[in-house]
């Protein structure tokens, strides 16, 4: 019988990164706040007419985010505490793939430094496709999974719309990117406050749509 499939979120969900998200966006766009940062998450990231609101007159053109970010995310961004041995767990019955807004090779190196590269079957990041409507379509052809075999892992409103978009449901982690009222607003399965309560959810979920 094949497995269900676990999409995750990277950032904020198996990384604590935010922090050097914001000092990154901060060199390119100087007034941008953590709040203002946030919100960019509420939608596609790479949607660059959100960011002209937070550009501004100051915009530093000259700066590339991911080369600034990604030599430092080796040294700088800690795996989240608890989320390797649950990544671990949750590997002996379901499919894990990676579905992120970073590019896949930090992402590689990232899991290979923690021991966990060998649990996910795929890193779909931002070289993939710029859209993660599109790269779980890319998920449902190469694996012939539906909507009802799948649950997205994220801590951001923008990632549970987009699965909203393919028919995916989400479960949202409160230790990222977005507070719990923002994540409420994209009607997640359930909303986990610490990664120990990912493996109950993940099996009420599918248990739940073997159910209906």
């Amino acid at each position: 019988m094949k497995k269900p499939f676990i999409l995750f979120d990277f950032d904020g969900v198996i990384a604590d990164s935010f922090q050097l998200a914001f000092e990154v966006s901060k060199m390119i766009y100087p007034n941008i706040t953590e709040d203002a940062l946030c919100r960019l998450f509420e939608g596609n990231i790479n949607n660059k007419e959100n960011w002209q609101d937070s550009c501004m007159a100051e915009c530093r053109h000259d700066i590339d985010f991911d080369a600034e970010y990604i030599p430092r995310m080796k040294n700088e961004v800690k795996i989240v505490p608890g989320i390797k041995e649950v990544i671990i767990e949750l590997e002996k019955d379901y499919t894990l793939i990676i579905v992120s807004s970073t590019i896949t090779s930090p992402i590689q190196e990232f899991l290979e430094k923690h021991g966990l590269a060998n649990h996910f079957t795929q890193i779909m990041g931002n070289d993939v496709h710029t859209s993660k409507v599109e790269k779980i379509k890319m998920v449902f052809d190469k694996f012939g999974a539906e909507p009802k075999d799948c649950v997205f892992i994220t801590d951001t409103l923008g990632d549970m719309r987009e699965a909203e978009h393919t028919g995916v449901e989400a479960i949202g982690v409160t230790w990222g990117f977005h507070k719990p009222e923002t994540l409420l607003i994209g009607k997640p399965f359930r909303l986990v406050d610490k990664p120990a309560d990912l493996l109950g959810a993940v099996a009420d979920y599918f248990k739940f749509k073997n159910s209906t």
